[in-house]
């Protein structure tokens, strides 16, 4: 993007990279208000002279940028999303408890609720270990540690990496997790109930801005039940009326945005130069 003259930031979230400031040890100030307020705070310094901005985001960037656009559309002109759908909140059923309910204890989203725990069982393996496993990740079927196990069940990492995943972006990760820890990173999770108490006053809201969302078949998020039919059946839409397109990429997983580096920067170009 900033090779085509756009202005191009990408910003570590609270807790991750050289972000400093954020404690580390509460996971109450890692709540979707809270990361939206460091966005909003952030544009307002890079950005002062623009009303709005496009965004990216993939994971839980994706998350964050859901949020941003139901809390201040005023500021985002358009949306490119990347791996997580927008989940409208349900007001009868909390986020773990619905985890549970349909993945058991073991569902990592589960395991990642008790601080200091999964942090364990992260230091026996290793971050450069536990970096390399997570990228190289492929299977689109349920994501669990079971408790003892921890990472034994899962598949050891290639030793010779994908095409799109080179050693020195490994290098680079393991340093900024070595630095950070993951207790950062963990506490978006932690904060998932409370998010969802917070939010109250939006249930039911929709997502008005412009939006395009794609996702990998192998993704492990799009294989979520109840998922597919959620996107394609105009339930999706119907939150996210301004919804211009879903894009399914086919034989890709949940890092699509390195994966299919050139593809992502194709769709967000051709989509950001309707605006």
């Amino acid at each position: 993007m900033a090779a085509l003259g756009y202005r191009a930031v990408a910003p570590d979230l609270r807790g991750y990279g050289d972000t400093t400031g954020a404690p580390l040890h509460d996971s109450t100030k890692f709540t979707t208000l809270h990361v939206v307020g460091d966005i909003i705070a952030l544009l307002d310094v890079i950005a002062p002279d623009e009303l709005q901005v496009f965004v990216v985001g993939h994971d839980w960037g994706a998350t964050i940028a859901w949020s941003l656009c139901l809390y201040r559309p005023d500021r985002v002109k358009a949306l490119v999303n990347l791996s997580v759908h927008f989940r409208p909140r349900n007001p009868m059923l909390k986020p773990v408890d619905m985890f549970r309910a349909i993945f058991g204890d073991d569902h990592y989203i589960c395991r990642f609720q008790e601080p200091g725990v999964i942090e364990a069982e992260f230091a026996q393996v290793g971050v450069r270990e536990v970096v390399k496993k997570i990228l190289t990740y492929r299977d689109p079927g349920t994501f669990s540690f079971p408790k003892g196990k921890g990472f034994e069940c899962f598949p050891d990492a290639p030793d010779i990496l994908p095409s799109w995943l080179s050693e020195e972006d490994v290098d680079y990760y393991t340093s900024k997790f070595k630095k950070t820890g993951f207790t950062g990173g963990l506490n978006y999770y932690r904060a998932l109930d409370l998010n969802w108490e917070l939010t109250a006053p939006w249930t039911e809201a929709q997502v008005q801005v412009p939006t395009k969302f794609i996702v990998g078949d192998l993704d492990l998020v799009y294989n979520v039940p109840g998922t597919k039919e959620f996107l394609h059946g105009g339930v999706f839409k119907k939150y996210v009326p301004l919804l211009d397109e879903v894009v399914v990429m086919e034989g890709v997983a949940h890092f699509l945005n390195q994966e299919k580096s050139d593809e992502i920067n194709q769709h967000i170009l051709e989509f950001i130069k309707k605006f």
